[in-house]
């Protein structure tokens, strides 16, 4: 997968939710969608984590900062 925006793969995510929930796809199209759904799923809760453990980070350094 390419490298995009965590906002670009949220947008994509929609959009993909929309089309499967329409149920206009072929099942090959829809199972498509379905694995890029999921890649998309794992990008972004990547990105996440990876903000979770900056903040964490962050917020400890700052609460070592004010101990001083």
């Amino acid at each position: 997968m390419e490298e995009m925006t965590f906002e670009a793969a949220m947008k994509r995510l929609e959009e993909i939710a929309a089309l499967l929930e329409s149920g206009r796809q072929p099942l090959d199209e829809a199972m498509a969608l379905f694995e890029e759904g999921v890649k998309l799923t794992g990008y972004c809760t990547k990105k996440l984590e990876q903000a979770q453990q900056k903040i964490l980070k962050l917020t400890s350094q700052a609460e070592k900062g004010e101990n001083e």
